[in-house]
């Protein structure tokens, strides 16, 4: 299961970058979809923000929060990014939600906050926090509990 929370977090980082680059700046990138009730852009500050039923998609990835801050540099390169007003974020069969999610863009790091919930299957995972080192890949979850399921004892 910390495998496969790994993996989510990994495509969720690597979404989050790519959709807030790639959409609002037209910064390259691959296509990512992404479909938000309203966007309000200040060039001057170096931030947006991305509100109502906000909904990022690429390939199997799928996630949706009421709200997405980010700020960006002048290149532009986006720095920062954190979706709130709980996140809900599927893929390849593994259902991830939490209250907020914030990541650091030059330090790599993304932090799920609030209660977090990991559920594939009968299998699931509750935590505190969850940390997620985008460069190593290394998962680190607080107060965890949780069920995994264990296959049958065969004949």
């Amino acid at each position: 299961m910390r495998s496969i929370l790994a993996a989510s977090a990994a495509a969720l980082v690597a979404l989050a970058a790519r959709t807030t680059a790639a959409e609002p700046f037209g910064v390259g990138g691959e296509s990512v979809n992404v479909q938000a009730d309203q966007l309000d852009i200040d060039i001057l500050a170096g931030d947006a923000v991305l509100t109502g039923k906000v909904t990022l998609s690429k390939g199997d990835l799928s996630v949706s929060c009421p709200r997405v801050e980010l700020r960006f540099d002048r290149t532009p390169h986006v720095t920062w990014v954190r979706g709130s007003g709980g996140v809900s974020a599927d893929v390849r069969g593994v259902h991830a939600e939490a209250p907020t999610v914030e990541l650091d863009m030059a330090k790599q790091l993304l932090d799920l906050r609030g209660g977090v919930k990991l559920t594939r299957g009968q299998g699931w995972l509750t935590a505190d926090t969850a940390r997620i080192d985008v460069g190593t890949g290394k998962v680190t979850l607080s107060q965890v509990k949780g069920s995994l399921p264990v296959p049958p004892k065969g004949p």
